[in-house]
């Protein structure tokens, strides 16, 4: 069965009332103010396209492709990134409320999270190589295995990551965040 293919469209909240998001190929779409909580996304393919003021909680997404797919000031609170399609992933993420989501063994170089609340998300065995992380809360958010080279970490809050469980060479932190970093062996420092 083929899916519709839906290109350089703008839909909003109004288009979403009485029915979900038909499955298929979106390209160059925008999506304004429309609630997907809890909608199953699974086999859709995205790509240049923008999800701006959306609730996308608990969103599903077994097999999406989201290929160079921005999210601004929308909620993905839940949603485990962990089972999209990697082939071509590529996200951004600008003022966001995301907790709780999971990023489990994905692949995310040069992401940009940018003025994001990341409280207790899973970014266990991630690859986020290069990523920017710019004035975000990352309270409670795990790093466990991760690659972090050349990350940047300076206007976040919260960071808490072991630097003998991940890999972070030239990784940038702000000083009060790198004294965190000792934090596990409870040296005082005066």
């Amino acid at each position: 069965m083929a899916f519709p293919f839906i290109q350089n469209k703008t839909f909003s909240k109004s288009d979403f009332d009485q029915k979900s998001l038909e499955k298929g190929e979106y390209d160059n779409c925008t999506f304004t103010g429309c609630d997907f909580s809890e909608m199953d996304f699974s086999n859709f393919k995205f790509s240049d396209c923008v999800f701006e003021n959306c609730n996308l909680s608990m969103v599903k997404v077994v097999k999406t492709a989201l290929n160079d797919v921005r999210f601004v000031s929308c909620k993905l609170m839940g949603i485990r990134f962990e089972t999209v399609n990697p082939f071509g992933l590529q996200l951004k993420f600008d003022k966001c409320l995301m907790n709780h989501a999971s990023f489990l063994n994905v692949i995310l170089r040069k992401t940009t999270f940018s003025h994001c609340k990341l409280i207790e998300v899973d970014f266990t065995q991630a690859d986020l190589q290069q990523s920017k992380f710019e004035s975000c809360d990352l309270s409670g958010a795990m790093f466990y295995d991760c690659q972090l080279e050349q990350c940047d970490f300076r206007t976040s809050t919260e960071i808490s990551l072991d630097p003998e469980k991940n890999r972070m060479k030239k990784s940038r932190f702000d000083s009060v965040a790198a004294l965190r970093l000792l934090d596990k062996y409870q040296i005082i420092i005066d």
